[in-house]
């Protein structure tokens, strides 16, 4: 958390939009264009840099638009109050979250909308900060920050808005799973919900402050949208539902089942289980199963793919460089049970993310 010094600078609105949005995101954003493996293409012909009202796209052959909206929640952000995280953090998680969600839809990035409203206390050093974690993010990603709105407010809020294109019929929805339907993850979950658990019991250990800190802060310093895994799941066309883990492994396959109006079974011993998530949960004394569950904020790619295609997307998956891991299959029982070593089922631990109304 930054606190402004006495020398810092704060320029008004316009010159901020001038010396430094322009500054960072122009070069990115003058030189953008994707193209689909159908041949289509989309090119940015007007971006930030042009300081129009709207970014301008030039599409050409058949595609289809997906958009996707998140919200952070800035300076309320528990480890950012806690003073794990900073504005940079902030700002590239803001763009991270919003492009998971173009990458669970098996489509390509092509840009980032952003919100950013903020206090009048805030320094330029910071607001350049804020803008940098947002624009280090697309970079990761390959697609531009390509506009949006700044301006003041009672303190930092955050707010994004990312656009991606996949071919006719690619886009990969939530319902579409059928029964005998292999489940398959990206990668492991657990390590922000382990990361958060660790960082706010105050309670060190000397293990995991050498060998895993550092990894359990990167789950929300820099995660990172699995853009390379969801461009290959649309392409291939064999992936019949998907979502991101943004609420947690289990919010995610139960999401899946009742949006296909299947059940899932889990293996248990299939299911991942990283080196720092175990470390975190036989120090604080956590039930492994239920981090891992939980709701831990990860970012990975949970679908679903015919048995019988499984093992062409293996190779489609290994020709990019990319794995994925099956951990279940569906059922035409409509419960999701977790399966132990031991044969007998249960139902899936931990706790599933539930959006507050209030």
């Amino acid at each position: 958390m930054t606190t402004p010094s006495t020398s810092a600078e704060f320029s008004d609105e316009p010159t901020r939009l001038r010396t430094i949005v322009t500054k960072i995101f122009t070069d990115s954003s003058s030189r953008f264009r994707a193209t689909l493996h159908n041949g289509s293409a989309v090119e940015l012909h007007e971006g930030v840099g042009a300081q129009d009202d709207c970014a301008v796209f030039h599409c050409s052959g058949e595609q289809e638009l997906v958009v996707g909206s998140d919200y952070v929640r800035g300076p309320k952000f528990r480890l950012y109050e806690a003073g794990f995280l900073d504005e940079y953090d902030l700002g590239y998680y803001l763009a991270a979250a919003n492009f998971s969600d173009v990458a669970a839809m098996g489509a390509k990035p092509i840009g980032l909308l952003t919100v950013i409203r903020y206090p009048h206390d805030m320094d330029d050093e910071t607001f350049t900060s804020v803008l940098t974690g947002v624009h280090d993010a697309c970079e990761g990603v390959g697609a531009p920050a390509i506009g949006g709105d700044i301006g003041g407010a009672e303190r930092l809020i955050l707010s994004g808005t990312a656009l991606g294109v996949c071919a006719p019929g690619q886009a990969i929805l939530r319902r579409g799973a059928r029964p005998g339907d292999r489940l398959c993850m990206t990668g492991a979950t657990g390590v922000a919900g382990a990361a958060m658990a660790y960082l706010r019991a105050e309670n060190p250990s000397r293990t995991i402050e050498s060998d895993h800190r550092d990894v359990l802060l990167a789950s929300w310093k820099r995660p990172q949208a699995r853009i390379r895994e969801g461009v290959c799941l649309g392409g291939s066309g064999l992936a019949s539902s998907g979502l991101d883990t943004s609420d947690g492994l289990k919010a995610a396959i139960e999401n899946i089942a009742v949006a296909s109006g299947v059940g899932f079974l889990v293996d248990e011993e299939a299911v991942p289980v990283t080196q720092e998530v175990a470390a975190v949960c036989g120090h604080l004394e956590l039930d492994l199963m239920s981090t891992i569950m939980g709701d831990s904020v990860d970012f990975e790619l949970v679908f679903t793919v015919p048995e019988s295609d499984v093992g062409s997307l293996t190779g489609l998956f290994a020709e990019a460089g990319l794995s994925f891991t099956t951990i279940g299959h569906a059922t035409r029982a409509t419960d999701v049970r977790l399966r132990g070593a031991d044969g007998r089922t249960r139902s899936l631990p931990g706790a599933a993310w539930r959006h507050q109304l209030a």
